[in-house]
């Protein structure tokens, strides 16, 4: 064994060298179905007014370290309740980081539904916090004995409820959160990365809890590329994140481009509006080839389930088609044979949907 190799061994911890890296895969000369991004790019005459904006930007000063302005926008744009906040992350994958290691403990285990985000449990993991996984209902929905159960033998610090579910994509019952949150000592998280498509949200709900906050993105709006996420909550809750936030974690670039955008509001609606109905048309059509069960969708994704065995034929099949989706099968359970395509333009639709009855009938 190499002195490096040995030094690796000894000081970097046993779950982080037993994990594997989160996988992006190269999507170049694919269509791309497989990330939940929104398709459509801003009209050109949009693209030159926001690179004007940009010209103005000073790369060689820090970013207003707060982002005032922009959180400003955003409690007015997201509908924040009066008296509440929002601390913003590099994505919400760095808020979630924050939540957690400003809780972290080695007894204090972390708690969400699954099939659900795994940024949730390999955080988790990052901080050496146990994860405990509860599995959904065989229709995705919350088994709130088995949640209620665990929540009452765990006593997690947190909880995580994407609302809408990924990569189910439907939304939880009301009443059964409600019971979860009343069940809970410790801070309930409502992941909402979806609630631009989802047309329901806890938001206006906060105030009628102490331990709830709200999670949302804007890269499902159509700004992927900025990396911005926002958690909205008491000012109580959110100081102690601040806390364990690196300074400047929003550069000036994304600061100008998400004020921008958001100044731009109806662009993002009404590209929001068409992904939702085309959900719905490619869903229906989803549903007319037999072969496959599909799931409802409240997001910009569509879970489906190919016949048993055959989800890793219909994967290839559709990737020498050159169209790109997700293949969950893999994670076993609930997702054995289940794949999950982001809605395209209706173009990228017709392709997916051609390829699908290729590789179903092959």
């Amino acid at each position: 064994m190499s002195d490096r190799k040995q030094k690796i061994d000894k000081w970097v911890r046993r779950p982080i060298r037993e994990l594997a890296a989160y996988h992006v895969p190269d999507a170049s000369g694919f269509i791309k179905l497989d990330a939940m991004e929104n398709p459509y790019t801003w009209p050109a005459e949009i693209v030159e007014s926001w690179l004007t904006q940009l010209r103005t930007v000073s790369l060689n000063r820090y970013p207003d370290p707060a982002a005032n302005d922009l959180k400003q926008l955003l409690i007015q744009t997201m509908h924040v309740p009066a008296g509440y906040d929002v601390l913003l992350g590099n994505g919400s994958d760095e808020l979630i980081q924050m939540i957690l290691m400003a809780v972290s403990g080695a007894d204090r285990a972390v708690l969400a539904p699954e099939p659900g985000f795994v940024m949730y449990k390999m955080i988790a993991g990052f901080l050496n916090m146990p994860y405990v996984g509860v599995a959904l209902r065989d229709d995705f929905s919350l088994d709130r004995a088995a949640m209620l159960q665990a929540i009452a033998q765990h006593q997690p610090a947190v909880i995580f409820l994407a609302y809408p579910n990924n990569p189910t994509g439907n939304l939880f019952d009301d009443a059964d959160i409600n019971a979860i949150i009343a069940a809970s000592d410790g801070l309930v998280v409502i992941d909402e990365a979806y609630h631009a498509f989802a047309g329901r949200t806890w938001m206006q709900r906060m105030p009628e809890y102490d331990n709830v906050v709200v999670m949302r993105t804007v890269s499902k709006m159509g700004l992927a590329g900025l990396r911005l996420g926002l958690l909205a909550g008491h000012p109580d809750w959110l100081r102690e994140f601040d806390k364990v936030r690196l300074p400047y974690n929003i550069n000036v670039l994304t600061q100008a481009s998400a004020k921008f955008a958001l100044q731009h509001q109806a662009v993002l609606d009404a590209q929001t509006q068409q992904l939702t109905r085309d959900r719905e048309l490619l869903s229906n059509e989803m549903r007319q080839l037999k072969a496959v069960e599909v799931f409802p969708s409240q997001a910009n994704f569509i879970l489906f389930r190919t016949a048993p065995g055959k989800a890793d034929a219909v994967f290839q099949t559709l990737k020498q088609h050159k169209v790109l989706i997700k293949n969950l099968s893999h994670a076993g359970g609930l997702l054995r044979d289940c794949l999950r395509v982001t809605v395209g333009t209706p173009d990228e639709n017709a392709a997916f949907l051609g390829a699908l009855r290729s590789a179903i009938h092959s």
